[in-house]
């Protein structure tokens, strides 16, 4: 596959072609969307990857928007990959959750942004049909008008409206019904992080929900419970034991846990000596107790965290 130049560095020359620079303009806003479409850090990435192909390849003279020219290429592209992927999804191993990606913490300067790309979000939209879920996010999540997203996604107009209808009522219907301010899901993941590792079993249980539902993907490569488990005591026990028994084939003493952010939120990662091995991230509610629990494992949609790439997912 044929990558892009590298964006110039500061303080150095710029590259002669600025349609080059043009693309590396909008690369992270292409990534943005891609991801939020497919879940995937991976595919998302594949997928800006082929806009720049299909960018390098048009008669530019005739593009009056390049934004919005290249928000409709990775779209389309975006759309198509969903299609081909979800029979893998469908016959997935335990849960299948999306890829968990690094944030910056500037990401939640926009509430949207930061829920629009958050594992809970990302879940609900997983129950959307492909077309579905990329009408819903060009629309609600990047603004674009029904008669854009149409020609984005090669749809009348009349069909992306329905679509687009039935998206939002789906979603709503499912998304979680409060969210804590970002102070208090720092404060909440803060607490759990100390609660977990140190095997304070009580103040777990107080930081959880009674009916809290732990869900976990290791994609038939590791030992992952393959249905939720469900309600405080269960999972409270689960996490009490992370400093005491070996994971992964990792012993407690070489098994690190830190703090970072992850699709826009607080959530903590653990390591060992040569590997990311899991992160989890949270869903809280008004009362700052957290009600869901998502668990990823699968050393497959771990290489993006793996890698250290922090992702600006503006949406703009």
């Amino acid at each position: 596959m044929t990558y892009p130049p590298a964006a110039p560095a500061p303080n150095q020359p710029t590259d002669p072609d600025p349609d080059h620079l043009v693309y590396h303009r909008h690369r992270n806003l292409l990534f943005s969307v891609a991801y939020r479409i497919l879940g995937t850090a991976a595919d998302a990435e594949d997928a800006v990857q082929d806009a720049w192909l299909k960018w390098s390849a048009a008669d530019r003279s005739q593009v009056a928007d390049p934004k919005a020219y290249l928000t409709r290429i990775v779209s389309n592209l975006a759309l198509e990959r969903l299609r081909s992927t979800r029979h893998k999804r469908e016959t997935y191993v335990g849960p299948w959750l999306p890829e968990p990606i690094l944030t910056v913490g500037d990401t939640a300067d926009s509430v949207t942004a930061a829920e629009s790309v958050s594992m809970a979000m990302l879940v609900v939209l997983e129950t959307l049909s492909p077309l579905e879920r990329a009408v819903f996010v060009l629309k609600e999540v990047f603004g674009f008008s029904h008669a854009e997203i149409a020609e984005a996604v090669e749809r009348s107009e009349a069909a992306v409206r329905q679509a687009a209808h039935r998206a939002r009522e789906h979603v709503q219907a499912r998304r979680p019904r409060f969210a804590a301010d970002r102070s208090r899901q720092r404060e909440v993941t803060e607490k759990f992080f100390a609660a977990a590792t140190g095997g304070d079993i009580n103040t777990l249980m107080e930081l959880l929900s009674p009916d809290v539902t732990l869900w976990t993907d290791g994609g038939g490569k590791v030992r992952q419970a393959l249905r939720p488990v469900v309600g405080a005591h269960t999972v409270a026990s689960w996490f009490a034991a992370i400093g005491t028994v070996t994971y992964q084939g990792i012993a407690p003493d070489d098994m690190h846990a830190e703090l970072v952010e992850i699709n826009g939120g607080p959530g903590l990662m653990f390591s060992g000596p040569d590997r990311v091995i899991a992160t989890v991230t949270f869903d809280i509610d008004a009362d700052g107790r957290i009600t869901t629990l998502h668990n990823v494992a699968n050393p497959d949609k771990l290489r993006a965290i793996t890698e250290g790439t922090r992702h600006d997912v503006a949406t703009r």
